[in-house]
């Protein structure tokens, strides 16, 4: 009778700030790497002040596919 009980921790909110979208970036991204002013304006902006990790990465790698006009729009 050696039943494991499975607890699923709720994901860890990590601050979006500068260094952990660049430091995302550098690590996801192949080539130019760096990701320019409006784009972390852009970032900080959807994901606003808390994410998890996973929804850094996702939008770190969206962030380069989307049209220009989307990022620097207010």
């Amino acid at each position: 009778m050696d039943e494991k009980i499975m607890i699923k921790k709720a994901p860890k909110l990590i601050t979006v700030s500068e260094r952990n979208l660049q430091s995302a970036a550098i690590r996801l991204l192949p080539k130019h790497n760096k990701l320019v002013s409006p784009e972390v304006d852009y970032l900080r902006r959807v994901l606003g002040e808390k994410a998890t990790q996973r929804d850094i990465d996702d939008r770190v790698l969206a962030v380069r596919k989307l049209p220009w006009s989307e990022i620097v729009a207010e």
